[in-house]
């Protein structure tokens, strides 16, 4: 019987050595320092259309236009999808495009004029220099089928709409996120100059008065959008798709299949790129962020969507990407497969928790110590990961009682993951947004 145990034991230890060391590799790799892409290639400006799907954004998509309308010029356009929606999403987005617009026009004009002034024609020559004005619709989708809702079928339906007039590259922005400035032009050229879709760093923002929940959430979600990326940049290997600040030249985003209700329709579209020979590329000095909804309810109906999403996509993509690794040889795709077998974190480390009590029983009851020994080992991985991840990318934002929490965020965590067992979610549902503060407020 102990030799049973033992062989048991073993093989889950050396299942597990899998994702934690490909965690532990993508984080030390994220500790050295960056480099020179030398086979990025300047290109022009392209042309840019900005998708922005919203769905009963009214509090906060005005936000969300702000800090997009001002990085777009006269050759660019913004297109907000009111997809389905009940409230003042539209009529809220359109006024703030026509009032950033007007605005935009009037810093224009100043500027013109103090060109004119000047004539500094070394700076910008007359009728050279560019007006940042750029075009704005608000278009709404209705669909009474309620199979035909979630946010693949709202940008599918937006590039259909620019389809007779296509941009060069497309940006893809939630509509309760914050874009930094610079990042739309950033990851656009870079899509434009390597032919390959590009993700910008999405972090989520912390309430003003977070609890230890909010923060070793908003800490898991930098080691997932921030660190792993960067290591896999370092090594110069693509990244998932992350669902918002993303760039895509139009070849390929012009192809991809994004009318489905599938919860985390990122990654399968970063997958089904991969293996078209299109792997999305990591670009870290663009942020996009995010919000972490306050209320409980909110908090738990995001998280159940993107890890139930992320735990059925590792089941059912994971096979297939090995599959096509070993058929087109190719390590992207093996490294890509590698990446998408790293579980969300708690959960990964909640199953080594079991396993490692599972190893110290059996060895305190008579079957050997080895198994425990080799996760142990793993244990370390796991912890020097999380802690060189904090030590580089998040001392300024949590604090070191922070990493204290982490139990208890595990404990909050189990309902979310026997859920998938018992009665996994499938369908998108939309959180709830808190309200949120504008500009004018």
């Amino acid at each position: 019987m102990f030799l049973v145990v033992d062989i048991i034991l073993s093989v889950i230890a050396l299942g597990l050595l899998v994702p934690i060391a490909v965690l532990f590799i993508e984080c030390i790799a994220a500790l050295l320092p960056g480099r020179t892409e030398s086979w990025v290639k300047s290109v022009p400006r392209p042309r840019i259309a900005v998708l922005v799907p919203a769905h009963n954004e009214a509090a906060g998509i005005g936000t969300t236009l702000e800090t997009i309308l001002p990085q777009l010029t006269d050759q660019d356009r913004l297109i907000v999808i009111a997809d389905n929606c009940t409230d003042e999403t539209a009529t809220i987005a359109k006024h703030c495009c026509e009032s950033q617009i007007a605005l935009l026009a009037n810093v224009g004009i100043a500027q013109e004029q103090v060109l004119s002034e000047r004539t500094l024609d070394a700076i910008a020559p007359a009728g050279t220099h560019t007006k940042t004005v750029p075009k704005a619709i608000v278009i709404e989708r209705q669909d009474p089928d309620p199979e035909r809702r979630g946010k693949g079928y709202a940008l599918d339906y937006g590039l259909r709409s620019i389809e007779a007039d296509p941009p060069d590259v497309v940006v893809m922005v939630d509509a309760d996120c914050i874009v930094q400035q610079g990042t739309i032009e950033r990851i656009a050229s870079l899509a434009a100059s390597v032919a390959r879709p590009v993700q910008a760093t999405y972090l989520m923002e912390q309430p003003a008065n977070p609890g230890p929940k909010d923060s070793i959430s908003a800490l898991a979600f930098m080691v997932k959008n921030l660190v792993r990326p960067s290591g896999l940049a370092q090594l110069r290997l693509p990244c998932l798709l992350t669902g918002t600040g993303m760039a895509f030249p139009w070849s390929a985003i012009a192809k991809a299949t994004l009318a489905s209700g599938n919860i985390v329709e990122d990654m399968q579209l970063a997958i089904d790129l991969a293996i078209a020979g299109l792997a999305p590329v990591f670009e870290q000095e663009a942020k996009v962020i995010g919000r972490l909804p306050q209320q409980e309810q909110a908090a738990q109906s995001q998280r159940t969507r993107w890890e139930h999403g992320h735990l059925q996509t590792l089941l059912t993509q994971v096979p297939k990407l090995f599959k096509a690794a070993v058929v087109k040889g190719r390590f992207d795709l093996l490294a890509f497969a590698l990446d998408l077998c790293i579980p969300p974190l708690s959960l990964l480390v909640m199953i080594w928790v079991v396993c490692m009590g599972g190893a110290l029983l059996a060895g305190t009851l008579g079957a050997s110590w080895m198994p425990s020994i080799f996760l142990a080992i793993e244990g370390q991985l796991i912890f020097i990961s999380i802690a060189s991840a904090w030590a580089k990318f998040g001392r300024e934002d949590f604090p070191v009682q922070t990493l204290l929490s982490v139990p208890f965020y595990i404990l909050w965590k189990i309902p979310l993951y026997l859920a998938f067992i018992i009665r996994r979610q499938k369908k998108w549902v939309r959180t709830e947004r808190d309200a949120v503060e504008t500009s004018e407020s």
